[in-house]
């Protein structure tokens, strides 16, 4: 049995590593005081696919994360899962990059307590927002890969200040490394989804919309549609990490993606299809698109034994199921 700190642990990729913890055994601490607008769920309102309460093992402390590390600063543990951020899709990411900002408090924090804590390994969820722009335009992209961003040479101009704040958390646990021997590795998610994903990001509401819709009426998608993103289903993620994250300790990058792109266009297409009609699918211009395309390569994932296995015509055809059955219950 290990002891788990979950930093961020009540947000939807958090709840999702609390769930394999527990199931695995471990003594999980969720560390959260879910933030407005970041998708946090407190326990005590009920989490949406399962109870961690019915866990014994399961201690939750509705609590910023910085105030944790203050009143325990020799706390240890086994593993931690350092998530807490500030997110909130797109949005957020375009009209509140201050508040992101915030996230350069919550790393700088968490890594100076590390070297007090001293916990066995730490896991920190960078992003693919950190790899520079002028890869991801529409006259010149590719598929991104870890070396893409070198601390010692070049590190692009990653997106906006969600990238600067993650590209800031990986600089910091090669630092730690390096200076105080701490074991660490960063993992840059591409597009994770899940139907339990937060309504302000693409996927619920996407899949949301095409199930209320119907062929008398077009289905609408942020921009003009045409920009593609690398989807990848959340507990893909999760064996993603627990699969590799023991091979890398020095700090350094590993992708969770898939390497296969999509447009919102086609992710339209197949969500109206899914849920078993055809009609129109369209942008909207005057909301965010981000970068034109933003996909992953999965060599280096592939050499540490992972591949994603859920494709995205699957994940969306059990969203919809799992949604429809929602509203029907």
């Amino acid at each position: 049995m290990r002891r788990v700190l979950i930093t961020g642990g009540a947000g939807f990729v958090g709840r999702h590593f609390t769930r394999h913890f527990l199931e695995a055994g471990d003594d999980v601490v969720v560390v959260d005081p879910v933030a407005a607008a970041t998708g946090g769920v407190d326990p005590d309102v009920g989490w949406p696919l399962f109870d961690p309460r019915e866990y014994e093992r399961f201690h939750y402390l509705r609590q910023d994360c910085r105030e944790y590390f203050h009143r325990n600063p020799h706390e240890h543990f086994d593993l931690v899962l350092h998530l807490a951020a500030m997110v909130g899709g797109r949005l957020m990411i375009e009209h509140n990059p201050l508040a992101i900002a915030d996230d350069l408090s919550i790393d700088a924090e968490y890594w100076q307590w590390a070297t007090q804590a001293r916990p066995a390994k730490t896991i920190c969820f960078s992003s693919s927002a950190a790899y520079p722009i002028r890869l991801q335009r529409e006259e010149n992209y590719v598929l991104l890969s870890e070396d893409m961003i070198d601390f010692g040479d070049d590190i692009g101009m990653p997106d906006m200040s969600y990238g600067w704040a993650k590209l800031t958390c990986e600089y910091l646990a090669r630092l730690a490394n390096e200076r105080h021997g701490l074991a660490s590795v960063c993992y840059r998610p591409f597009s994770g989804y899940g139907v339990d994903q937060d309504d302000t990001y693409p996927f619920p509401s996407i899949c949301k919309r095409a199930l209320a819709g119907s062929p008398d009426e077009p289905l609408v998608v942020w921009g003009s549609g045409r920009q593609m993103r690398d989807f990848i289903h959340i507990d893909d993620c999760v064996r993603g990490v627990i699969t590799t994250m023991d091979s890398v300790d020095d700090g350094g990058a590993i992708n969770l993606s898939t390497g296969v792109l999509t447009s919102f266009l086609e992710f339209g297409a197949l969500a109206v299809r899914a849920c078993g009609y055809e009609t129109q699918v369209r942008g909207r211009d005057d909301r965010p698109v981000g970068v034109f395309a933003r996909g992953g390569d999965i060599a280096k994932q592939t050499a540490l034994g992972f591949q994603a296995s859920i494709s995205f015509t699957d994940g969306v055809e059990s969203a919809i199921s799992q949604l429809r059955d929602r509203s029907r219950a």
